[in-house]
C-alpha cells in the first residue's frame, strides 16, 4: 500500500479540473496582456481612468494601470486570476474533507487504516499541488508575453507576484478546509472560504479610499499580498510570511478538528 494514497488519487482524480482551470488560466492572460501595448503604454488607458471617479480607481487598484507591472496587477494578479485560483482553491478544499464526508468516501478510507490527520495534510498537499501548479503556469505565460507585450516586468518580481497570489488563495482554501473539517458540510466550506475571500477584498477596497482608514490593510489578507505592488516593487516580505503562517495555522486546526470529532457520513 503506498504510504500517500489520498494524496496520490487527489493529483490522479484531480489533474483533469487543474487542467480546465490552467486553461482558463492562461485564455484570461492570452485575451488581457497582448492588448497593454494598443491601449495602455500610449497613455490611452491612464487617460480613461483619470476620467472615472478616485475612489471607484482606488478601489479596484487602477491607479498604476498605465504601467506594463500595473496593468498586469489590475487586470490579473489583483482582480480575474484572484477569484479564479481562489475559486478553484475553495472548491477542491470543501471537497477534500467535507465534500468526502457527505458522499462516504471519508469514512471508508479511514476505516480502511487512513489516520485522520494523514488523510487531512494528504488531502491538503494534493490541493496546494494543484494551486502551485496554477500559479507556476500564470507565472510562465507573464514572463513569456513581458516582452512581446511590451509589459517590461522584471522577471523576479513576477515570481514574487506569483508566490503571494498562491499564498492569498491558498489561504481562503485553507479556510475552507477547516471548515469542512469541523462541520462535515460542503456548502458551510463553500461559504467561508468564498466569504473570505470577498470579505478580504471589500476591506482592501475600503482602506484604499483614505489615508483614514489605512489601519483596515493590516486586517485584509489581500492587502498582505498586495499592498506593496508586487510586479513594481517586489513581494512584501513580512506579507508573505502573514499569508503562509496563516495557512499553516488554518490546516493544523483542521486536523486538530478532524481528529477530535466524529465522522457521521
Amino acid at each position: 500500500m503506498s504510504a500517500t494514497p489520498v494524496l496520490r488519487r487527489a493529483l490522479r482524480e484531480g489533474g483533469r479540473g487543474a487542467l480546465g482551470w490552467g486553461i482558463a488560466v492562461v485564455g484570461v492572460l492570452m485575451l488581457y496582456l497582448p492588448l497593454y501595448p494598443s491601449i495602455g503604454a500610449n497613455g490611452q488607458m491612464q487617460e480613461i481612468i483619470e476620467t472615472l471617479p478616485e475612489g471607484m480607481v482606488n478601489a479596484l487598484g487602477y491607479d498604476q494601470i498605465g504601467t506594463g507591472a500595473g496593468y498586469t496587477q489590475a487586470t490579473f494578479y489583483g482582480l480575474i486570476g484572484f477569484f479564479i485560483l481562489t475559486a478553484a482553491a475553495v472548491a477542491w478544499c470543501s471537497d477534500a474533507i467535507a465534500g468526502a464526508e457527505e458522499n462516504g468516501r471519508l469514512e471508508l478510507d479511514l476505516a480502511h487504516g487512513v489516520g485522520r490527520q494523514s488523510y487531512l495534510y494528504q488531502a491538503a498537499g494534493g490541493v496546494l499541488l494543484r494551486l502551485v501548479l496554477l500559479a507556476v503556469i500564470a507565472g510562465l505565460v507573464v514572463l513569456g508575453l513581458n516582452s512581446p507585450a511590451q509589459l517590461g516586468i522584471e522577471p523576479i518580481h513576477i515570481l514574487g507576484a506569483s508566490l503571494a497570489l498562491l499564498g492569498v488563495t491558498a489561504l481562503s482554501g485553507a479556510l475552507a478546509l477547516l471548515v469542512g473539517a469541523l462541520s462535515g458540510r460542503r456548502t458551510w466550506a463553500l461559504g467561508a472560504g468564498a466569504g473570505i475571500a470577498v470579505l478580504s477584498y471589500a476591506v482592501n477596497a475600503v482602506a484604499n479610499q483614505s489615508p483614514d482608514l489605512d489601519w483596515l490593510h493590516t486586517l485584509s489578507p489581500y492587502s498582505w499580498a498586495y499592498r506593496t505592488p508586487p510586479l513594481a516593487e517586489g513581494v512584501a516580505a513580512g506579507g508573505l510570511i502573514a499569508l503562509w503562517v496563516g495557512v499553516a495555522v488554518l490546516t493544523a486546526a483542521a486536523a486538530v478538528a478532524l481528529r477530535r470529532r466524529d465522522v457521521v457520513g
